[in-house]
């Protein structure tokens, strides 16, 4: 009879004959911390010792092997055993131990399995070494066994991706030796017996001889240098790959240093706060109310916003209704809801099987009361006050009670447009960003009388469209809009007073951004800035310096790449300076009696960064942003800011508020206007304060 001896809290050992199994069970996902840890070595040592065990299996209990490391014990003191010391543990065992693989095997979990002497995934098995999206690399054994296992090119592209891989994947590499079906803990004890009775073949990872490739490696190189120049731990994985052609002991060793090098690294601490930013958000006051039942949705717009939105909630499973006002206007934007799925499908997105159920989920018509069982409906029309209050009047008459009524505006008030209803507890803010089935931000804006069950009815939604959810109050732009609009006006001072378009761009991709603010904004379209422009002039205070460089290139009915010039040039998809802004902006400079200077690139950053973290910390005085975090998961996911950076307010603590006060005020002697030191910065350098210590409540 099979009799268990428990280890510790987290782990058991079952002997059965001559076999033994050592089961995981640290819920939710059998998390690698020290518990588990210590339970393992310790378990491990154990049946070393014990003559009548011939072979172990090692498993997990519940939904998952071991998915990673344990978060809770980030930037925390490292406590023994280290995850290397167990892998080394497990790897030179006397005794033959087979790892029996479901759910997930990400990081630790691998490097755990790659240890063992034998590797079985059961079906649906999702694996990977994800360290490098966290700025470090696989620092038990990954970046040696992982090319032992299944060679040094797919190492590579394993280790310095970070994704995950299918089990079918892992099987046909050689990462994984088999692929069954059943229950962890039957497979893992017939796993073990097959290994006694021969029939299931063993061996020690560290005694794979590697075959060199450095081919592969300066094609790794390559490819960082092109995709992720900015990028410290991508390098050092290839670096640490190269050391697998050395015995294991070196290598480890090599794996070692390098592994102290990434976690030292700026770009860790930036990475590891983006990572918890992505969490951090959804803890919101309104997070204990029960959301309202959700699965008919009506869009209203089939334009870009509309057929993305459309497109998002069809992917997370909603039955949709798209409305526009004209047939055309309607089959244009079914017909690219339908481009968009196909893409989807192209793109492992979507499942073959599952596009034409999808299809069949959306709906289409000119008229609005057709909405009147949806339980939600998202408005996404063009940014004009009026039609949004009427369309919001409409609504009210038409939809049932209980049904949540959501703009999709950028900027306007949601105050303004709830009180049109007779049910302003139900009306918020979902604001989307382009295109809306590919980014991932969402911010829910929260009006005044927006009810709290409307709101965690808001982040459930953003949970299973698998967007971040942030929230924000209500103001002009909200927290994103509103502190783009503030730092888009530097560029635009700084082109005036003699940086160029493309200095800008160049200086801030250097400083880590997919694509400058220029470059950005001719993907947008310029009239849209135009059009902002234009609303807002009548309230634009005496004070403030006006430039009107980009109102001159608009109207010549230059928009950006759908007009295929803006502030360059497109074509056929090559971009270059388009010559007439240079122009443009000399007309522009002479008018005002602007001499024009030099400003280096450092200088560029510095201004830039300096105005959008001065609008960001009065967005988070005002209370708009509940939190520094709140900013920072913002222009993450919605504005293509440098992810290793951890966001403009984690930025903003490298650089520190006495510093960023003497900046401002060194600016502000060209322009007191602009230039002025926020209230939270002059009490954060007075207390010796930090960002950080704002999200923890401090």
């Amino acid at each position: 009879m099979p009799s268990t001896t428990r280890v510790n809290s987290v782990i058991e050992i079952e002997r059965a004959g001559d076999v033994a199994l050592i089961r995981i069970d640290n819920p939710p996902v059998n998390a690698a911390g020290r518990d588990v840890r210590q339970g393992i070595e310790d378990a491990i040592n154990a049946l070393a010792g014990d003559d009548s065990i011939k072979a172990i299996g090692l498993y997990g209990a519940g939904r998952t092997f071991v998915a990673g490391a344990d978060i809770r014990e980030f930037g925390k003191p490292p406590l023994a055993p280290s995850l290397p010391d167990v892998c080394n543990t497990i790897e030179r065992c006397g005794k033959p131990v087979v790892a029996v693989l479901h759910g997930t095997a990400l990081g630790g979990g691998l490097e755990l399995a790659m240890a063992s002497h034998a590797r079985i995934g059961l079906t649906g098995l999702r694996v990977g070494l994800p360290e490098v999206l966290l700025g470090i690399l696989p620092g038990a054994g990954g970046t040696q066994r992982a090319p032992r296992l299944v060679g040094i090119p797919f190492a590579l592209d394993m280790i310095t991706t970070g994704r995950h891989l299918p089990a079918a994947e892992a099987l046909e590499h050689g990462l994984i030796d088999q692929l069954k079906d059943g229950d962890p803990r039957d497979v893992a004890l017939a796993s073990a017996k097959a290994v006694v009775a021969g029939n299931l073949k063993t061996r020690r990872t560290d005694e794979i001889a590697v075959e060199p490739n450095d081919a592969a490696l300066e094609a790794a190189k390559a490819k960082i240098a092109k995709k992720t120049p900015h990028l410290f731990s991508p390098v050092k994985c290839v670096e640490a790959v190269a050391a697998s052609v050395t015995p294991i002991d070196e290598g480890l060793a090599t794996e070692r240093h390098l592994y102290i090098q990434c976690h030292d690294s700026p770009q860790r601490a930036g990475l590891i706060h983006a990572f918890f930013a992505e969490r951090a958000v959804a803890k919101v006051p309104e997070a204990k109310a029960t959301p309202r039942p959700v699965q008919k949705i009506g869009v209203i717009g089939g334009g870009t916003m509309g057929s993305g939105i459309t497109t998002s909630a069809l992917l997370a499973g909603f039955d949709v209704t798209m409305i526009e006002v004209a047939a055309e206007a309607l089959e244009r934007g079914t017909g690219t809801v339908r481009k968009n799925l196909e893409g989807a499908v192209k793109r492992g997105k979507l499942a073959e099987a599952k596009h034409a159920e999808t299809v069949a989920r959306l709906g289409a018509s000119t008229d609005m009361t057709d909405l009147a069982d949806a339980d939600l409906v998202i408005e996404a029309v063009f940014e004009n006050m009026e039609v949004k209050k009427e369309i919001f009047t409409k609504l009210d008459g038409i939809v049932k009670d209980g049904t949540i009524l959501a703009s999709n505006t950028s900027y306007l008030n949601i105050n303004e447009i709830a009180a049109c209803t007779k049910r302003p507890q139900d009306v918020l803010g979902l604001h989307f960003f382009s295109p809306a089935h590919v980014m991932r931000l969402l911010e829910i804006v929260v009006a005044d009388k927006t009810a709290p069950e409307v709101v965690a009815t808001g982040f459930a939604l953003a949970k299973r469209m698998k967007k971040v959810g942030v929230r924000a109050g209500v103001c002009d732009g909200f927290i994103g809009n509103r502190i783009l609009s503030h730092y888009l006006r530097v560029t635009n001072y700084m082109v005036m007073d003699g940086a160029t378009p493309e200095q800008i761009d160049d200086a801030l991709e250097g400083f880590g951004f997919a694509m400058g603010p220029f470059r950005v904004s001719d993907l947008a379209g310029l009239d849209i800035g135009w059009a902002e422009r234009k609303r807002l002039a009548p309230l634009r205070p005496a004070a403030e310096r006006v430039i009107e460089i980009g109102d001159r290139i608009c109207e010549n009915g230059w928009f950006g790449r759908k007009t295929g010039r803006g502030y360059y040039v497109y074509d056929e998809g090559d971009a270059h300076p388009n010559p007439e802004v240079a122009n443009i902006i000399a007309s522009e400079r002479a008018k005002a009696g602007v001499t024009p200077r030099d400003f280096t690139d450092q200088e560029i950053v510095d201004r830039y960064m300096t105005a959008m973290i001065s609008e960001a910390a009065r967005v988070v005085d005002d209370g708009i942003a509940l939190r520094p975090v709140d900013v920072d998961a913002v222009f993450l996911f919605g504005y293509g800011f440098p992810r290793f950076r951890g966001g403009p307010l984690a930025y903003a603590d490298t650089i520190g508020a006495a510093e960023l006060i003497k900046r401002i005020e060194a600016y502000a002697k060209e322009d007191s206007h602009y230039w002025q030191v926020p209230d939270l910065l002059r009490r954060m350098a007075a207390d010796g304060s930090t960002f950080a210590q704002l999200n923890e409540g401090k």
